[in-house]
Order: structure tokens, then C-alpha cells, then sequence
């Protein structure tokens, strides 16, 4: 097993490269998207009519060259280039909504797994999601008063409507000021996902590239009028039997799936590191269920990470595993403290786990 940092586009930096070698980390899963326009490493909701931010990306995809400059400074710090995390919106807001610019965007983004693959980077980790992640509070009630992501579904309005030229929680036309989109059906969102799948895995076999898909993160029934997709964890599996393909994998976040209301995260990590679909992990811990939960840090909460490390260890599995996001400490670099605090946890438990060192 390998240990990473997943960074945003604006944070790919020679300090964060160093800080992530200094950790103890070996690979990196970038961001490519603009969250936040890379003001702040840390998570939140974002603002109700503008998400995560503005993208204005529409026919700017990743070329080779570019992915290649990237790849060359994340190698000069010792570093391996492991996944992509996330499309961007404005490439492909027309998959997710079904709308008319679909199968231009779905040619799109087969340019940009050929690019993947030849730039020598094995995972494109995607959230096939119309509302994305939405719904956190965030408030100083971790251990310590530490900053930490809240999701009370009492305190925010689940049901608000998706305003016209948003989805994912990132605008891609800032020049829509009236609607909001309709109301989309779990019957919907799984065809308009098997017909991404269909198009999209083959390009990526034969490219040697993995699919990963991420859970839902709030993973509630619906979330702004939208039906989620994997929010439980059995449905990881319908997902696999659309496409069956080592291609089409798992972007396996222990944190999401601890957070349904149903199944058990162990027997289902079991299940699908032992048949080989876990491209790469998430390991966050969080204390509750949907629809209530608060993210904690890594050595508290209701998953026992060494049981989950163990798991994986036991049934071979050899990606890597990266702690996406923890409370902030309360210093001068908040994110930062957070996360050498996670890595430095999981790279204890690890070496208990394997009887090695990391």
C-alpha cells in the first residue's frame, strides 16, 4: 500500500510538495478543478447560487503537455502522479444534465483519457453527481474546538433547487440569473450513468486508465431536487455490472460509506478489495449517520481504521491511500497541521498492520 496527498490545481506548489514528502507521503492525486479558485486548501459548502466557485473551462481541456509539465515537477520532489480526482463541470455538464451538448463533451473527455493514459497517469477519479457535495456546515465542534464538517439535514434546506447553469456546486455559465433545474429521478441519473460508462470505459481500456467512481457525499435519497447514485453501499456493485471492467472501479471513501444509514463498511471493503475494484481509498472517520454525521479526526469516530487497513492489507490491495480531508488544528496552517496529523496516524497504523516500515 502507498501513501498520498490529494492536492488542487492551486495548491500544487513546491511547498506542498515538499510538506507532502515530508510527511512520509510518496504519490499524489491532483485536483484539476478550480474550487475556491484555489484560495484555501481546506472544504466547505460554498455559497447556495455559486457552489465551489465559478468555471470557465468550456473547450479547454487537458492537453498532453500540460498534464506532462505537471507530472515533471510533482517527479523533481520524489513524488508519483497516481490519480486525477474529478472532471471538471465545464466539461461535461451536458453528461450529468442529459442536455444537448452531450455527446461533443462525452468526445471531449475521451481526448482527455487518451491524454491521461499517454501522460503515464493510471486513475481518473470521477463523482457522477448533479448536486455534488453540498450540505456541510462547518463548526468549531471537534476535539479541541477544532474546526471540523457538519451535515445536519434539519439545519439545511435539502430540497432547494439547483439554480439554471450550476451543477456538481460549481457554475459553468455565470450568465444564467433565472430557474433552477428540474427535478431529476434515480431512474435518470442510472441511465445517464450507464450510458457514460458505455462510452467512456473502453476509451479507457484501452488506455490503460481506471474510471474510479466516488459515493455520494452526502449520501442522502436526494439532495437539491437530484437522486444520489451510490448512497448505499450495494449499489458500489450495480454500479461495477454496467460496464464489467477493471476499468470501471471503486474510488472507495471509508468516510461516505460509514455515513449510510445502511450496510456494513467492513464486510463491503472486504468485498471489493478482495475482487480487485478499489482503484484508490479515501480514509477520513466521521461520528454518525445521514442525516446527521460530523467529521472527526482520524483516530476517533465510529470507523476503526486499523480494522478497514488491515482489511485491505489482508486481500493484496497495493494503491494508494490518501487522507482527502480532516478538521483543521488551530495554528498558523490550520490544513496543514490536520493532514500531517492524518498521515502521520496512517502511516503508524499501517506499519502495525503490515509489520513494516512505511
Amino acid at each position: 500500500m502507498k501513501l498520498g496527498f490529494g492536492l488542487y490545481r492551486q495548491s500544487l506548489t513546491q511547498d506542498n510538495f515538499r510538506f507532502a514528502k515530508q510527511t512520509g507521503a510518496t504519490h499524489v492525486v491532483v485536483h484539476l478543478v478550480d474550487y475556491f479558485k484555489g484560495s484555501s486548501p481546506s472544504l466547505s459548502r460554498g455559497d447556495d447560487r455559486l457552489g465551489w466557485g465559478v468555471t470557465r473551462n468550456q473547450g479547454k481541456l487537458w492537453e498532453l503537455e500540460e498534464l506532462l509539465a505537471i507530472k515533471k515537477e510533482i517527479q523533481s520532489h520524489g513524488l508519483v502522479w497516481e490519480a486525477i480526482e474529478n472532471f471538471d463541470p465545464s466539461h461535461w455538464y451536458d453528461v450529468l444534465l442529459d442536455g444537448p451538448r452531450k455527446k461533443e463533451q462525452l468526445e471531449d473527455l475521451k481526448v482527455m483519457i487518451r491524454n491521461i493514459g499517454k501522460a503515464g497517469i493510471p486513475i481518473m477519479g470521477y463523482n457522477f453527481s448533479i448536486a455534488g457535495v453540498w450540505g456541510w456546515t462547518k463548526q468549531a465542534v471537534g476535539r479541541g474546538s477544532a474546526n471540523s464538517l457538519v451535515f445536519d439535514a434539519e439545519a439545511v434546506d435539502v430540497s432547494l433547487p439547483i439554480p439554471n447553469g450550476m451543477v456538481w456546486n460549481m457554475v459553468y455559465d455565470p450568465d444564467v440569473h433565472s430557474g433552477n433545474l428540474p427535478t431529476i429521478s434515480c431512474q435518470e441519473i442510472w441511465e445517464r450513468l450507464e450510458y457514460f460508462l458505455k462510452i467512456l470505459v473502453p476509451v479507457a481500456e484501452e488506455n490503460g486508465v481506471r474510471l474510479a467512481a466516488h459515493p455520494d457525499d452526502p449520501p442522502v435519497d436526494s439532495l437539491r431536487g437530484a437522486a444520489r447514485l451510490v448512497n448505499e453501499p450495494d449499489k458500489y456493485e450495480r454500479l461495477l455490472n454496467l460496464v464489467p471492467s477493471s476499468s470501471n472501479a471503486l474510488e472507495y471513501c471509508l468516510g461516505s460509506v460509514q455515513e449510510m444509514r445502511e450496510g456494513d463498511l467492513y464486510g463491503n471493503l472486504d468485498k471489493f478489495s478482495k475482487s480487485g475494484d478499489v482503484a484508490y481509498v479515501h480514509a477520513r472517520n466521521v461520528k454518525g449517520k445521514v442525516p446527521h454525521y460530523q467529521e472527526v479526526f482520524i483516530d476517533e469516530g465510529d470507523i476503526d481504521m486499523k480494522q478497514a487497513l488491515n482489511i485491505l492489507y489482508r486481500n493484496g490491495y497495493d494503491g494508494i491511500i490518501i487522507p482527502d480531508h480532516t478538521p483543521e488544528m488551530s495554528c498558523g496552517a490550520p490544513w496543514h497541521a490536520g493532514m500531517a496529523f492524518a498521515m502521520g496516524y496512517l502511516r503508524a497504523t499501517l506499519e502495525s498492520v503490515t509489520g513494516s516500515r512505511f
